[in-house]
């Protein structure tokens, strides 16, 4: 009998393995689910069964820089043994090395690459989350030393590099969500100040006080609203008494990744 792409599909997600031989296990079992994964179980290949659907809340990341463009690849799994381990290290380097050399549109045969060549011998669920490729004139990246939160800062030619790697150090700890405030909306805003009128208005201190005199108090916050999403105006994580944008040239930061699993 012809074997469906949606057969073959729900039992690689069911098993982690590859697609060909989840096509073979569903041949020889005539398309009967079951039994197809006690045949890729007589192989060896399906020890973990359903082990897609295993929490998979550890991981790495790893970034390559070339030049004008950075390779990001992140991969989960699920105990942090495997995730501080060398296998899974030396897994992590050859995957982002295969993003850089096939660029972002081989990530489907990346995660085939994963099932079939690290995922029986790992023994767990291994999913790609972040595979990209980012281009700019010039790049400035950061690892936390637990390997699961990392930044990219991407920067023009002329930048001051050993404080662009600071200021994804930065990124990494501060969580900005824009560049500068300039990028931020009127709706974000808005939505902001909405808040924190319910805030004033639960506030025994603040709730008798006229609406426009609340609306007054809340506009003067948005500056420092601003200031806390926005990478550039925040306080530089080593020098809070500094912002980051006196810190490192402002026009030299282009734009910047965080990254977490």
């Amino acid at each position: 009998m012809a074997i469906t792409a949606a057969q073959v599909k729900e039992l690689r997600e069911r098993t982690g393995i590859g697609m060909m031989e989840c096509k073979k296990a569903l041949t020889a079992a005539e398309g009967d689910m079951d039994k197809a994964i006690e045949e890729l179980r007589k192989k060896g290949l399906a020890k973990a069964a359903k082990k897609a659907d295993r929490e998979a809340l550890e991981g790495g990341i790893k970034i390559i820089t070339d030049g004008w463009k950075a390779s990001v690849c992140s991969i989960s799994c699920e105990t942090d043994f495997l995730a501080n381990s060398d296998k899974f290290k030396w897994m992590l380097t050859t995957i982002t090395e295969y993003l850089a050399k096939n660029w972002v549109d081989s990530k489907a045969a990346a995660q085939e690459l994963i099932n079939s060549d690290y995922a029986l011998e790992l023994w767990e669920n291994l999913q790609i989350q972040e595979y990209s490729i980012v281009e700019s004139w010039g790049a400035a990246w950061y690892v936390h030393s637990n390997g699961k939160l990392a930044a990219l800062v991407m920067t023009n030619a002329w930048v001051d590099i050993e404080k662009a790697k600071q200021v994804a150090m930065h990124v990494t700890a501060s969580n900005p969500e824009y560049l500068s405030a300039d990028e931020i909306s009127d709706e974000v805003v808005e939505k902001e100040k909405s808040l924190q009128l319910e805030i004033m208005k639960a506030d025994e201190k603040m709730w008798s006080k006229p609406e426009e005199v609340l609306v007054k108090i809340i506009e003067g916050k948005m500056g420092k609203f601003k200031s806390e999403i926005s990478l550039l105006e925040q306080g530089f994580v080593m020098d809070p008494n500094q912002k980051v944008k006196d810190f490192i040239w402002a026009d030299s930061i282009t734009s910047f990744h965080r990254y977490s699993i």
